[in-house]
C-alpha cells in the first residue's frame, strides 16, 4: 500500500503506510435505545467567481448528498449548527436556503439551527434578539425541522443577567409550535459566548439553565450541551426536570456520557458524528443489543481523532471535518466557506489523517492517500 511522507509536530517528515485497519460498517438503522444527530457540515462550491470573503457559496448537490449518507448509516442530521460554520462563514440567507433544501429532502429525522445572525453586527435590543429568534423559527419549523434554539452573540451581549435570558428565550417558546431544544455552546466554541446564562462560572450557569427547563419544561424537549466537561454535564443532566433530555455536545467525552450510568445517560447531538457516521452507527447498534464491551471497543479509537479535530481553538474544528469529508470520498476537494481551510497546519491535517485511519473511518484509504498528496505538495512536502 503506498504510503506518504507526513511531517510531524517535532518538525520531522515521517513516512506513513495505512495502517490496514478494516473500515467500520454502518448499521444502517436508527439506534433503538438512543436519540443520535450527526451535526452535519457545508460543502463549498469551490468554483465559484467569487471570493470566499466576498458570499457564502455552497454546493447544494454535494452538501446534501452528505445528508442523504448520514441519513443511510442510521443518523439524524442536525442541521445549519455551528458545524455548518453558522457565524463562520455561513450567513442567515445560505443557512435558510440550507434549511428549506434540506426540509425538501428529508429522508430521516432532523432538527435545525434557529439563531439571531440575521441581525447585522454590533449592539441590539432584546426585542430585537426575539424577533431575529421568531423569524428563524418559522423558517425552521415551516421546513418541518425540530428547531434548536441556539446560543446568540447578540444575545450574550445585550443580556445584563440571568433574567434577561429567561425573558428571551421564555417569548420564542410561546411562539412555538412543539418542544423545542436549547443550546449551550461554551466559550472554547465560541469566545464571545463566555458567561451565557448569566454567569462566568459554567457550575452556576448550569443550575440558571436547569432552573429555566423547570419553567419552561412543557416547551423544551432537551438541552444540547457543549462545554467540554463531562462531569458538569453529568450533574446538569441529572438536574434537569422529567422529559427534558440532556444531549451531548462534548466531542472529547462522548462514549460515556451516552453509554450512561445508572442516573441516565445523554442523547448524542455532535460534530464528530459527521466524520465517523460508520463507527457512531455500528457503536450505538452494540450498546442497543447491550454489547457495551463492542460499543467501547468501536467509539475508543475515534476519540484520539475527535480530540485532535476539535483541539484548541476548538472553533476551527470544522476544518478537520472538512478534510475527512475530502478524504473518504464525500467530496472532490478540500475548500471551505469563508476560506476556512487556511485555518489549520499541514502538520495538523496530517495528525487527522494518522488518527483517522486508526479509527477506522476511511471508507478507501488509498483514496484518502491519492487526495492528500496534494495538499502536502501544496505545503511544499514531496509526499
Amino acid at each position: 500500500m503506498t504510503g506518504l511522507l507526513l511531517p510531524t509536530p517535532e518538525g520531522r517528515l515521517e513516512r506513513w503506510v495505512p495502517s490496514g485497519v478494516a473500515p467500520v460498517v454502518a448499521a444502517g438503522r436508527a439506534p433503538r435505545t438512543r436519540i443520535a444527530y450527526a451535526a452535519a457540515h457545508v460543502v463549498a462550491d469551490a468554483t465559484a467567481p467569487e471570493d470566499p470573503s466576498e458570499r457564502a457559496a455552497v454546493d447544494w448537490d454535494a452538501t446534501l448528498a452528505f445528508r442523504h449518507h448520514l441519513w443511510a448509516c442510521g443518523m439524524g442530521v442536525a442541521e445549519a449548527m455551528d458545524t455548518a460554520q453558522r457565524g463562520m462563514g455561513l450567513d442567515w440567507g445560505a443557512a435558510a436556503e440550507l434549511i428549506r433544501r434540506t426540509g425538501q429532502e428529508a429522508a430521516g429525522p432532523w432538527c435545525a439551527g434557529v439563531g439571531t445572525d440575521s441581525l447585522p453586527p454590533g449592539p441590539v435590543t432584546l426585542d430585537a434578539v426575539v424577533a431575529a429568534y421568531r423569524e428563524q423559527l418559522a423558517v425552521v419549523t415551516g421546513a418541518g425541522a425540530v428547531p434548536v434554539l441556539m446560543a446568540s452573540r447578540h444575545l450574550a451581549a445585550a443580556a445584563e443577567g440571568p433574567d434577561d435570558y429567561h425573558r428571551v428565550v421564555g417569548a420564542v417558546l410561546a411562539d412555538a409550535d412543539g418542544p423545542v431544544l436549547l443550546h449551550w455552546l461554551g466559550a472554547p466554541f465560541d469566545p464571545a459566548l463566555a458567561g451565557y446564562w448569566g454567569h462566568p462560572a459554567e457550575a452556576d450557569a448550569a443550575k440558571e439553565l436547569a432552573a429555566l427547563c423547570r419553567d419552561h419544561a412543557g416547551r423544551i424537549g432537551g438541552v444540547k450541551v457543549s462545554v467540554l466537561d463531562a462531569d458538569l454535564e453529568t450533574a446538569f443532566r441529572r438536574s434537569l426536570p422529567p422529559g427534558v433530555r440532556c444531549y451531548t455536545g462534548d466531542d472529547f467525552g462522548y462514549p460515556g456520557l451516552i453509554a450512561g450510568d445508572d442516573g441516565g445517560h445523554s442523547e448524542a447531538l455532535l460534530g464528530i458524528f459527521d466524520p465517523i457516521a460508520a463507527v457512531a452507527s455500528a457503536a450505538l447498534a452494540a450498546l442497543d443489543d447491550g454489547d457495551r464491551a463492542r460499543y467501547d471497543a468501536l467509539l475508543a479509537p475515534t476519540v484520539p481523532l475527535s480530540r485532535a479535530v476539535f483541539r484548541a481553538p476548538t472553533r476551527h474544528y470544522k476544518v478537520g471535518i472538512v478534510l475527512l469529508a475530502h478524504l473518504a470520498g464525500h467530496q472532490d476537494h478540500f475548500r471551505m466557506v469563508g476560506g476556512l481551510e487556511s485555518a489549520r497546519s499541514i502538520t495538523h491535517l496530517a495528525e487527522v489523517l494518522r488518527l483517522a485511519d486508526a479509527a477506522g473511518v476511511l471508507p478507501d484509504p488509498d483514496l484518502a492517500v491519492a487526495r492528500m498528496r496534494p495538499l502536502l505538495a501544496a505545503a511544499g512536502i514531496d509526499a
